[in-house]
């Protein structure tokens, strides 16, 4: 504060003039700093250039999706109970009706495995008792066959030359022995589609005692995966304590041999460029430096409307199996709709459009852009053919990039008071 209060008193006691040169000084300062920091600025243009050049053009759409679960399917059991013994373990192959485990049935069990093996008993009976019947039914439908083949052939109703005599045959007799015939093979024919219904019944209850029994079966062929219980594990019921109605428990999953197949949604503006069987590179989430080939083989053109977008699942089949892709993965896919070789093409941020709606790209020639109409063709995200305008190993300009650029000034604006000489002057004063 003293510093303060004396260079205070000591500025009062100086003449005005010797004030006024002190306080032109200071100015002088002030401004050349203020110059330095808020000088001139000019924009520079920079480029980011490319180069024409000749190839293979690929046109795609893409999407994106999930691995299927189509070629997966789930071991179940309606059994409670503990398991005492286990026939496979994860990674090991099955076949359709091997066993997988067996189940020491609790109560509960016990009565559902009951019930299951009572149905399918009686669905037994049901296609023992359809099949006799059948036999009955076909044994009449033989015998009235013989006797319209008797009646049919005798004198009264055949010519000498075996031809039919048609004018006794539309006498009763004829025609009663006819009608029996007909009708008994009519009820034959009836007969067995009861067998076969009785028959489809009998699997039906055959299979619902599978799922209710001790013993767990595989329901297709194929590779056991997610198999969590071990001997000692307990098999609980799922079902609602409201309803008689019992529920699979999931046991393991079974992996079939065949090629994972990815469904994938496209946009309505997509979907009507690709067609079956066109190729596609697939790429998961999960292996993001790898890439898959496979081709579609299915297009719902139905689509579905969510919150008003529509999209049209698709599904592609990979070309080659292998474990590592997992149900429910991500994916991406590019289907490959047009492929074009020997094209000249540039980069598609290259291309610009004129007012009247031609395109021109930019060249530069000599460290100078200039404008150069072209007729484009095919496009890609990245590239586009270019059909005339340009040749190849032309430069072009990619991207332009606006760059500001200050220019900085040290003169002050009081430089004609004399700058440093000014300074001088006012310490030879002040002295």
């Amino acid at each position: 504060m003293n510093i303060f209060k004396k260079g205070k008193e000591w500025f009062i006691t100086k003449t005005l003039w010797i004030r006024i040169l002190i306080v032109l000084v200071f100015i002088g300062i002030i401004g050349g700093v203020s110059y330095s920091l808020f000088g001139t600025k000019t924009t520079a243009t920079q480029y980011q250039t490319g180069t024409v050049e000749k190839g293979m053009l690929v046109v795609a759409v893409t999407g994106s999706g999930t691995v299927s679960s189509a070629n997966n399917t789930n071991i179940t059991t309606q059994a409670t109970g503990v398991v005492s013994k286990l026939y496979v373990k994860d990674g090991d192959k099955v076949k359709s009706g091997d066993k997988i485990m067996e189940i020491d049935l609790d109560l509960d069990g016990k009565q559902t495995a009951s019930q299951a093996l009572s149905s399918y008993q009686s669905a037994k009976n049901n296609v023992d008792s359809a099949q006799a019947n059948m036999y009955s039914m076909q044994s009449s439908m033989f015998t009235n066959w013989d006797t319209f083949m008797k009646v049919a052939q005798n004198g009264t109703y055949q010519n000498e030359d075996g031809t039919p005599n048609n004018i006794n045959r539309s006498l009763p007799e004829f025609h009663i022995a006819n009608d029996n015939w007909l009708a008994a093979e009519a009820k034959y024919k009836l007969q067995q589609n009861v067998v076969y219904q009785a028959q489809t019944a009998l699997n039906s209850a055959w299979s619902a005692y599978q799922k209710s029994s001790s013993t767990v079966y595989a329901p297709i062929s194929g590779t056991v995966s997610g198999l969590a219980l071990q001997i000692g594990s307990v098999i609980n019921s799922n079902a609602s304590s409201q309803t008689s109605n019992v529920s699979n428990t999931k046991i393991a999953n079974v992996k079939t041999d065949a090629t994972p197949i990815v469904s994938i949604s496209l946009t309505e503006i997509d979907v009507p460029k690709i067609t079956i069987g066109d190729k596609a590179t697939v790429t998961l989430d999960a292996y993001p430096d790898k890439t898959f080939t496979g081709k579609v083989v299915s297009i719902d053109t139905v689509g579905s409307v969510s919150s008003g977008v529509t999209t049209y699942p698709t599904v592609i089949k990979l070309d080659t199996d292998t474990t590592t892709i997992l149900p429910n993965m991500a994916v991406s896919a590019n289907i490959i709709t047009t492929r074009k070789n020997d094209v000249l093409m540039v980069p598609t941020s290259s291309i610009q459009q004129n007012t009247d709606g031609t395109y021109y790209v930019q060249v530069m020639k000599n460290n100078q852009a200039s404008q150069v109409t072209v007729e484009t063709g095919l496009a890609s995200d990245t590239q586009t053919e270019i059909i005339s305008g340009l040749s190849e190993g032309d430069t072009i300009v990619t991207a332009t990039i606006k760059a500001a650029t200050s220019t900085t000034t040290t003169t002050s604006p009081f430089s004609s008071f004399g700058g440093a000489r000014t300074g001088g002057a006012a310490a030879r004063l002040a002295h």
